[in-house]
């Protein structure tokens, strides 16, 4: 949802601003550097990205890293819709010690790309969690370990707990970022903390679309959820700089996407809404708090699409052999790849340690 709102205002400013060669001559540029940064050279590093048949249709993977006796850790991204691909260059630092998969989930830029809107399959979260698993198990046969980190990002880990709590031997430790808590509608201090901002700002439409909005999200529609987090994200302050500066820029510079490809990408997200509706009843708290697998939580300290302080209590409430609440600070929404390298320390400080000590690297190696 995020990103369409991106793409159709500040590209089509970036267009008006600045004559049409000179910016595309600078994304080629750009692109060109980001193309030579990301290019792995180790002998034992890996560099893959291909189509492969996951329920029943094809959906894209890429596999990254210097060394494939590192930990893998599977990202299942947000969105829904929302590629994590266009972060390669902002996030190279992370393959010099973990391998990382990144994939297109269904109706998601280049699986959506690869058939059209109208072969992607049923576009519910009851089928892309199968595909989630299948996913798992390619990647584990594909490079020959036992289990792997799960990495889920915003409304990925409504995934992400349920895959962890389902699954303790496919993975060896669950990361949430940007983590999302579905109370089943139990809590809206968001919403209010939202009509307050926007009185605050004199944001009188804004405030009236937002008002119009039963609080209860069980009751919304796939477009509600749309406007809502609209005006959520380009209302504050945080989160819109980050949308300008760093998903924007993404975007754009990313050299494993085409002009094309980026139409898509908005394409997708607008798609992938329809899902939403599906996970309004959801209740993390009520189907279990007890994970048998290290649980972690790496969150932006200053939130307001996920609040902070819901991830955190949860947290608090979580039984596993290991658990750990971390901030990343000066960061809202986006918080791994606004500051991918605070997130990165918290890998290798906190995770990579709980891993090497269950022996959890590739088998056989």
């Amino acid at each position: 949802m995020l990103d369409t709102v991106l793409i159709a205002t500040a590209v089509a400013t970036a267009v008006a601003a600045t004559p049409v060669a000179l910016l595309l001559g600078h994304r080629r540029i750009r692109q060109a550097a980001n193309a030579r940064l990301m290019r792995i050279t180790a002998s034992d590093g890996v560099d893959e990205q291909e189509f492969v048949r996951i329920g029943g249709i094809e959906q894209w993977i890429s596999i990254r890293g210097e060394d494939l006796a590192n930990p893998v850790i599977l990202e299942i991204h947000g969105g829904p819709g929302a590629s994590n691909a266009i972060y390669g260059p902002r996030t190279r630092a992370w393959e010099k010690h973990f391998t990382i998969v990144r994939w297109d989930m269904r109706g998601t830029g280049k699986t959506l790309g690869r058939s059209g809107a109208d072969h992607q399959g049923e576009l519910g979260f009851a089928r892309m969690y199968q595909d989630a698993v299948e996913v798992t198990d390619f990647v584990r046969a594909r490079l020959g370990v036992d289990r792997v980190v799960l990495v889920a990002n915003s409304f990925g880990s409504a995934f992400g707990l349920r895959l962890a709590r389902q699954y303790p031997d496919r993975y060896c430790a669950y990361v949430g970022t940007d983590q999302k808590i579905h109370d089943a509608d139990g809590d809206d201090a968001d919403h209010l903390a939202l009509l307050a901002r926007l009185r605050a700002a004199g944001k009188r439409k804004e405030l009236a679309a937002v008002g119009a909005i039963d609080r209860d999200r069980r009751t919304w529609t796939a477009e509600q959820y749309g406007t809502y987090a609209k005006i959520a994200a380009t209302t504050d302050p945080l989160t819109f700089s980050t949308m300008k500066s760093v998903v924007m820029k993404s975007l754009w510079f990313s050299p494993l996407h085409s002009l094309s490809e980026l139409g898509t990408l908005g394409k997708g997200m607008k798609l992938s809404e329809q899902i939403l509706p599906d996970t309004a009843g959801f209740d993390d708290r009520a189907d279990g708090t007890c994970f048998e697998l290290p649980f972690f939580v790496f969150q932006g300290d200053q939130d307001v699409l996920n609040p902070t302080d819901r991830a955190r209590c949860f947290l608090n409430d979580v039984q596993a052999p290991v658990k750990e609440f971390a901030l990343i600070r000066d960061a809202g929404h986006f918080a791994s790849f606004r500051h991918p390298d605070q997130f990165l320390h918290l890998m290798l400080t906190k995770v990579r340690p709980v891993v090497a000590t269950a022996g959890l690297h590739a088998a056989g190696r």
